[in-house]
C-alpha cells in the first residue's frame, strides 16, 4: 500500500497557512526554544505543533495568541497584516530570553532582580524631582 490512500496523504498547505507555519517556526527557532516547550505551554502533542509549523494543521486562534504571546511578537507579524511588526525592542528582549535561557536559576533570578532595578530607575528618572 502507499501513502497515498486516503487519509494517509497531506493536502499541500494554502499559501496564507504555509507563510503563518513559517512565521511560527522563525519565531520559536529565533526565541531559542524547542517544540516539545512549546507543546507543553499549549498542551498539546509535540506532533501537533510538529503539523502546524510545517503547514498541514490549522492552529486555532487561542492557539495563535498564546504563541505570540509566547514569542513576544504580535499577532499582525504572524498573520502578514504588518511584516515590519517586529519592533527593535521586542528582538532585543527575545535576545535577552535566549541568553537568560543558558544561566543558572541564581543567575536569572540575579537578572530579574537587576531588570527591578533598572525600572525602578527609570521610573526615578521620570519624576519631577528625580526621586
Amino acid at each position: 500500500m502507499t501513502n497515498d490512500r486516503i487519509g494517509f496523504s497531506q493536502p499541500p498547505a494554502e499559501p496564507d497557512r504555509q507563510v503563518l507555519s513559517e512565521r511560527l517556526k522563525e519565531a520559536r527557532e529565533y526565541v531559542g526554544l524547542k517544540q516539545d516547550d512549546v507543546a507543553k505551554v499549549l498542551s498539546i502533542p509535540r506532533s501537533a505543533l510538529s503539523n502546524i509549523e510545517a503547514g498541514t494543521r490549522k492552529v486555532d486562534a487561542i492557539e495563535l495568541a498564546r504563541l505570540a504571546k509566547l514569542y513576544q511578537r504580535p499577532l499582525a507579524w504572524f498573520t502578514g497584516e504588518d511584516p515590519d511588526a517586529t519592533t527593535e525592542v521586542a528582538k532585543e528582549v527575545a535576545h535577552v530570553a535566549r541568553a537568560a535561557a543558558t544561566l543558572s536559576q541564581q543567575d536569572r533570578q540575579e537578572l530579574a532582580r537587576f531588570a527591578d532595578f533598572l525600572k525602578s530607575r527609570a521610573k526615578a528618572k521620570a519624576t519631577p524631582d528625580g526621586r
